[in-house]
């Protein structure tokens, strides 16, 4: 058995030579060359840079492992930074464990990790350790990714649901539910295709935009569960109520089509670039003008305020009524991370 044959074997987990050739032909390959050392079983970090260690921890699995606009790998390292991005963070580096079922293509495997890795290397981080294992084909997705996050920020920044006070603005960097959709439409579900694409990326030039704002309060990336659910996180924490304007809420054509037909609520769905966050009135013009000047950020919108009263999430929709956007209780899609 050689690593050059077209599929996973266990042989690949088992510790030895296949195993370490998998390791050194396909992940040192394309992730070494940093502080990455594949010998070592722990691995000695370079001082950080004077500020608070912020640590972060995620898993990830997606079907299809590749859809329109990345990967399993590259969500990998923009879901795991963009968590230390949206805590005010700068991402230096991941851990990465990676689950293979028996029978993976090999070639899918490669694109899989060159693309991880370009997504390290373009967000600036770096894989300092990792690990492997081969699981017997049918116990799992094809390729199961977990990965932790260590970045740095700087001392005395507080962003916390804690600091949120009424009257402050809530804003979304972007339209909403592109992933959701995109990930659905690459299954071919329900006899629909589509050439949208997923919103995954790093979100971190739109944190740091914002980190010098006395006003910011608190960022989240509304990943699974959506706006909806980030929305409801903050009224829970804060007791008060958050008034959506659903005219102002970024949704695309295409997702809202799809929505339509299927009876889906793109609030629920899930986002994997884009940042909502809470700013202080008197900032929220500023913070707005900010997203608005970087690439792609043309759709970002202020779309609502933090009330002391009240049900905990109202919309006021485009007739001019308002409707309740309760809680997720049921997945609104297959899952898809």
């Amino acid at each position: 058995m050689a690593l050059d044959e077209a599929r996973i074997g266990l042989a690949h987990g088992n510790g030895g030579r296949f195993m370490r050739e998998l390791i050194q032909e396909i992940f040192a390959r394309h992730l070494g060359g940093g502080v990455l050392d594949t010998d070592l079983d722990a691995c000695p970090l370079p001082p950080l840079p004077d500020g608070e260690v912020v640590f972060t921890t995620d898993g990830f699995t997606v079907q299809p492992l590749e859809f329109p606009g990345g990967d399993i790998g590259s969500l990998a390292v923009h879901g795991t930074t963009n968590d230390l991005a949206v805590a005010g963070a700068t991402p230096l580096y991941l851990s990465l464990n990676v689950f293979i079922e028996e029978g993976l293509e090999v070639d899918l495997l490669e694109r899989i990790v060159a693309s991880l890795a370009r997504a390290a290397r373009d967000t600036g981080v770096q894989v300092a350790a990792g690990d492997t294992k081969v699981l017997p084909r049918g116990e799992g997705g094809g390729l199961y990714l977990a990965t932790t996050g260590i970045g740095v920020r700087r001392p005395g920044l507080e962003l916390a649901m804690s600091a949120i006070r009424p009257g402050d603005r809530l804003l979304v960097s972007g339209s909403v539910g592109d992933h959701g959709i995109c990930v659905m439409l690459a299954r071919e579900q329900f006899g629909l295709s589509g050439d949208l694409a997923s919103d995954a990326a790093s979100v971190l030039p739109l944190t740091q935009a914002l980190l010098d704002l006395e006003g910011l309060r608190f960022m989240r990336d509304p990943t699974r569960g959506g706006l909806a659910t980030v929305a409801h996180e903050i009224a829970r924490a804060t007791g008060c109520s958050l008034r959506l304007s659903e005219p102002a809420i970024p949704v695309r054509d295409a997702v809202r089509s799809v929505c339509e037909m299927l009876g889906y609520d793109p609030f629920y769905l899930a986002c994997e670039g884009r940042v909502v966050a809470v700013v202080a009135p008197g900032e929220a013009d500023e913070a707005l003008a900010r997203w608005r000047a970087l690439p792609g950020g043309e759709d970002a919108a202020i779309i609502g305020e933090v009330d002391p009263e009240g049900r905990p999430v109202v919309i006021e929709t485009e007739l001019g009524g308002r409707r309740l956007l309760e809680e997720l209780e049921d997945d609104p899609l297959p899952r898809i991370c």
